[in-house]
């Protein structure tokens, strides 16, 4: 599943969120920086642009840290 979120009114300082299963940490950190936990489960994208997520709404913690501007 996936979940496709910009925030126009926040800046995204870091994107990133950790497996439930497997309990990597994952980040992207530039846009288009697709990464995977080594479970395969979930995956960031986006780095400091947007937030998506592709994994199951329940299989992960949000890490991500965001400031408003």
């Amino acid at each position: 599943m996936s979940d496709f979120k910009k925030l126009k009114w926040e800046k995204i300082l870091k994107n990133s969120i950790q497996c439930k299963y497997c309990g990597d940490i994952i980040e992207s950190k530039t846009v288009h920086d697709f990464v995977t936990c080594s479970c395969g489960r979930c995956s960031v994208d986006g780095g400091k642009q947007y937030l998506r997520r592709l994994a199951e709404e329940d299989s992960y913690i949000e890490l991500s840290i965001t400031e408003n501007e």
